[in-house]
């Protein structure tokens, strides 16, 4: 089923709102108005009854009351009036009401009703008086027939003007849900334009000052992002390409180079260590690549509990001690023997502590050195990473934890790094609620500090 455009659905709900707006009004004004003319006509009746009663209560006898009223009656001739005795019986009845028929009333009181005599509609005022311990009944009334035409008129005008009006509401209603989503159109129009193959288009933002202007503001920034986030799969697949191609071909050579002729078992064997030195670097590889793309995606889970940084620190020193020993390098552990609590994944900030010193290792010479420090600084664990190693230039220092980074003297395929140890460094950090920064380079050595927040 397709769906119903949404100025459509909006056309149709101000229609509804509409059509309920005026039916009320209406309603409401027919039924005012009606109420409207019978208290007018209530309080006209109630007037010449009371003047009627002023006329019996002073005249007294049948005779000189009936000459009365009868003299008064025709002075109006049109006047709807009839007076009888408290058993039924007339005294007087104006010409109309002998000729409608309208029946003697018996009634105490003041009383209004209306009702239908010989099919002329009239409004009928009783009311009573008392003299000389007598009771006479009067009887005033009024035609009704040109007041409820006239209501009747209204509501006729009503029926024909208000679907009139809806049709009018309905027509206008889809012109301004048509003009209000005309920038909206634009928006989808230009973000449809917009391609993966060119993503550094923009929408133009209406200065609205309106939902308009954020919904525009919102999309060009999701776009940014966007983009930012392509960019960087491109350059990660790119960089990966590069960087197993070198290997993979390395492999390939060496093994088409030792199978062209002959060989020695010993150049058989040497081959293979090369081939298996060049797997294992690609394996290293593609697990850290794997890393990478798993902590992208939100799937690489890390276990957090609470652990002791400085019991970490100690089991890392052991590692640490082997590397600097290979290569000469002296080293030196700062470590509180009293626990530090961090919430974290130990293999997680093993592995971190690990990268740092295996950077430190690779890029100072022999006979330099290499040191871990831990501290509590308040509500943080603090480590430091130094060595004497050549450090880091000032170009290549907002570049290091880029992914497949290397710099010109520090990042070389000799040293066994494939650029990305820092960026996996930096992802375990930020993941612990912490950060991992360049405390300090100089051409003598490097600085790296991380820092977690404690638990207590």
């Amino acid at each position: 089923m397709k769906a119903i455009p949404i100025r459509v659905r909006i056309m149709v709900w101000y229609f509804l709102i509409v059509a309920t707006a005026l039916a009320g009004f209406a309603l409401f004004a027919v039924i005012v108005m009606r109420q409207s003319i019978y208290t007018t006509v209530d309080e006209q009746l109630e007037d010449r009854a009371r003047a009627v009663q002023a006329l019996v209560a002073r005249l007294g006898t049948d005779e000189t009351i009936v000459d009365a009223i009868r003299e008064h009656s025709e002075l109006q001739p049109s006047q709807l009036l009839q007076l009888s005795d408290g058993s039924g019986k007339f005294l007087y009845r104006s010409p109309i009401m002998q000729r409608l028929g309208v029946p003697a009333a018996k009634t105490d009181r003041m009383r209004v009703e209306s009702a239908d005599y010989s099919g002329l509609p009239l409004r009928v005022m009783d009311t009573a008086v008392s003299v000389g311990g007598r009771q006479f009944v009067i009887q005033v009334a009024d035609p009704m027939d040109d007041y409820l035409e006239a209501v009747e008129r209204f509501r006729t005008a009503m029926l024909i003007g208000i679907p009139a009006l809806l049709i009018i509401a309905a027509g206008g209603g889809y012109w301004i849900s048509t003009r209000a989503l005309h920038p909206v159109d634009q928006i989808t129009r230009a973000a449809q334009a917009i391609n993966p193959q060119d993503l550094s288009r923009r929408i133009t933002v209406p200065q609205t000052r309106d939902e308009l202007q954020r919904m525009a503001e919102t999309l060009n920034q999701m776009l940014q992002r966007i983009e930012a986030a392509v960019a960087r799969i491109t350059q990660f697949t790119a960089d990966a390409s590069h960087e197993l191609r070198t290997p993979v071909a390395l492999i390939r050579t060496r093994a088409e180079v030792t199978l062209a002729k002959p060989r020695t078992s010993d150049q058989y064997r040497d081959a293979l260590k090369e081939v298996l030195t060049e797997s294992e670097r690609t394996s290293a590889l593609i697990e850290a690549l794997m890393t990478l793309a798993r902590a992208d995606t939100g799937a690489e889970a890390l276990n957090f509990d609470r652990t002791n940084i400085s019991e970490i620190a100690n089991e890392v020193c052991t590692q640490a001690r082997t590397l600097t020993e290979a290569k000469q390098l002296h080293w030196k552990a700062i470590i509180p023997e009293v626990a530090i609590w961090v919430e974290g994944d130990a293999n997680a900030l093993r592995r971190l502590l690990l990268i740092l010193i295996d950077n430190a290792v690779k890029y100072t010479p022999p006979t330099g050195s290499v040191s871990l420090g831990l501290e509590r600084n308040g509500s943080h664990a603090e480590i430091r990473i130094r060595d004497t190693g050549i450090g880091i230039s000032k170009a290549d220092l907002p570049h290091i934890f880029d992914r497949f980074y290397r710099a010109d003297k520090a990042r070389s395929r000799d040293l066994g790094g494939a650029g990305l140890g820092l960026s996996i460094g930096r992802w375990i950090a930020n993941a612990h609620g912490g950060e991992i920064k360049v405390e300090s380079s100089t051409p003598n050595g490097t600085t790296f500090l991380v820092w977690f927040p404690v638990v207590a």
